[in-house]
């Protein structure tokens, strides 16, 4: 599937390709001499990536992709956008490597943080309130589905990825704390406790400064995780000394699951203890990557490659905020869209603002959708960098939907429908083999559909009167469509008639003819290509809409 691409991968211009690129150099200065990178370089921009990987021991290991996740809500838009965006990547890369190189994605789940304070909209949360500052491991589920809080969030992470199918290896960050996988990273931090300190207390405030460590101790007495200034340490033992709140002086060891890092310090060491080579974040954590980087390099270790995604806005253009509930939900979403739509929306300009609402659903269902007709058309070269190719991993559906998304709300308003049956009925005459099973795609749309009008067409629809131009035009229009037979399903035939009606009744530009129809017969300013839908709805149907139209009727109702 990703095989033999490697000279149309190296030539591509999407941002994922360039993107896997960067990380095939990054890899590779990573990894080798200067000696060694340049024949490995020649081999693999031959088509020679397996050679490569065969003459030089260190490109076998895999290259590492990563991506976080902090378990104390549940996976939303952003979770999604991050590891649906990283695994556009790692195709491109397999792409250009030909497939020969092993890749693993890391989903990680930063469960042994603290919970810091009780999530709104979450049951019994006077208990969550009796376990804050414990790791989320320990938090007591106030589901009552597992062991704790973190569990149970970690459970909905998978269940979420693997529901779209992603291909990812969980980690929690407690099991590697405790397992001892981090243990020589945590003893190298220890050891360069000074350095560590240096690259962190130049960002931080002065009353932050005075109490700042990169070591977040587990209290033996409480179970807290202590955000306390660490006052020894002792390298040969690996311990340091803290003054508990309720204990007092306590020494622990920094392995084992004893302590926990502070986030920057505990990002730079994930990259340094796993070997990370690729991690994006968005734009608001510029200076963390910075940071982080720093720190990495301290420990002895090389940062990954990655780049900054700009963040969504609302409709409005402000930065979208979880507290603020101005965003789209992942839920919501899918409701309205297709997943593969989400995904070709999160594909689109990466570094790019962009309004992440209700309105913008409908447009990326039906660009997505074209970008796969016009796939099937492209040239090879031009193939790889539609974005269907980084969305379906190189194999796009072969057949999607007959009609638009537009024409099937338009559908949908004009027929009344609250069901699918209702719109299959339609499709009786129009598509007469058609059957949800033969057309699985435009069943999922028509669901879609049915909840985007209830929820946001139905509510805001406006017919108007026509002006009288206009309603000689829709007169002249229905009787045309008379002329025709009844049982026409030809779509282009009944478009050929409304642009002829347009054009003998002198409106300049075309389009305010078109803009009237819509406004006339729809209540909405934009429709579909009409033909089409009036070859849907039935031309009888449609002669009684546009009459009804014309006389003012549908203004009235």
């Amino acid at each position: 599937m990703l095989q033999n691409l490697e000279t149309l991968a190296r030539e591509a211009k999407s941002w994922p390709f360039e993107q896997a690129r960067n990380l095939l150099a990054h890899v590779l200065k990573k990894r080798l001499s200067d000696a060694e990178r340049n024949a490995a370089k020649l081999l693999i921009d031959a088509g020679k990536a397996d050679e490569a990987l065969a003459t030089f021991a260190a490109l076998q290991r895999p290259v590492i992709f990563e991506t976080g996740y902090g378990p104390s809500g549940l996976p939303h838009m952003g979770t999604f956008g991050e590891v649906a965006r990283t695994t556009m990547v790692r195709n491109a890369f397999r792409a250009l490597t030909g497939d020969h190189w092993p890749t693993r994605l890391i989903a990680f789940s930063d469960d042994m943080d603290g919970l810091r304070k009780v999530p709104e909209g979450i049951p019994h949360p006077e208990m969550l309130a009796e376990d804050l500052h414990k790791p989320l491991t320990v938090v007591r589920d106030p589901f009552g589905t597992h062991d704790s809080f973190g569990a149970h969030n970690n459970a909905r992470l998978r269940a979420f990825l693997d529901g779209f199918g992603f291909d990812y290896e969980f980690l929690s960050s407690t099991e590697q704390y405790k397992s001892g996988r981090f243990d020589a990273t945590l003893l190298t931090l220890l050891a360069r406790f000074d350095a560590v300190q240096a690259i962190m207390l130049p960002t931080l405030g002065e009353e932050r400064r005075a109490t700042y460590s990169p070591f977040l101790p587990v209290s033996p007495a409480t179970g807290h995780v202590l955000q306390v200034p660490t006052l020894e340490r002792d390298i040969e033992a690996g311990t340091i000394t803290f003054d508990d709140p309720t204990a007092g002086t306590t020494m622990v060891p920094v392995t084992g699951g004893h302590v926990k890092l502070q986030w920057k310090p505990d990002w730079a060491m994930r990259w340094t203890a796993l070997d990370v080579d690729y991690e994006m974040a968005g734009k608001d954590l510029i200076e963390s990557v910075r940071e982080s980087g720093k720190i990495c390099r301290a420990l002895g270790g090389v940062p990954p490659e990655g780049f900054n995604f700009e963040l969504f806005l609302d409709v409005e253009g402000r930065k979208i905020s979880k507290s603020k509930g101005n965003g789209l939900t992942m839920d919501e979403w899918l409701r309205y869209g297709t997943p593969e739509s989400l995904s070709w929306y999160m594909f689109q300009s990466p570094k790019s603002a962009k309004s992440l609402h209700f309105n913008v659903i409908p447009r990326a269902i039906d660009d997505w959708l074209a970008a796969i007709e016009a796939y099937k058309t492209q040239e090879p070269a031009k193939r790889i960098d539609n974005a269907v190719w980084s969305i379906h991993a190189g194999s796009p559906p072969t057949h999607t939907s007959p009609v638009s998304f537009a024409l099937l709300l338009n559908l949908v308003a004009v027929a009344n429908a609250s069901d699918k049956n209702q719109l299959w009925a339609y499709f009786a005459k129009y598509l007469p083999e058609a059957t949800p099973e033969t057309e699985p795609m435009l069943d999922r749309l028509m669901g879609h559909a049915l909840n985007y009008y209830e929820d946001f067409v139905k509510p805001t629809k406006s017919y108007r009167a026509p002006h009288d131009r206009e309603k000689a035009a829709l007169l002249d229009l229905a009787a045309r469509l008379k002329a025709l037979p009844a049982d026409t399903t030809d779509g282009e035939r009944i478009q050929t008639e409304v642009y002829a009606v347009g054009k003998a009744h002198a409106f300049e530009p075309l389009r305010g003819w078109f803009g009237a129809l819509y406004e006339v017969l729809l209540g909405a300013s934009q429709g579909p290509r009409f033909g089409s839908f009036a070859a849907i709805y039935g031309l009888p149907q449609t002669i009684q809409l546009i009459e009804a139209g014309a006389y003012g009727r549908l203004a009235e109702a």
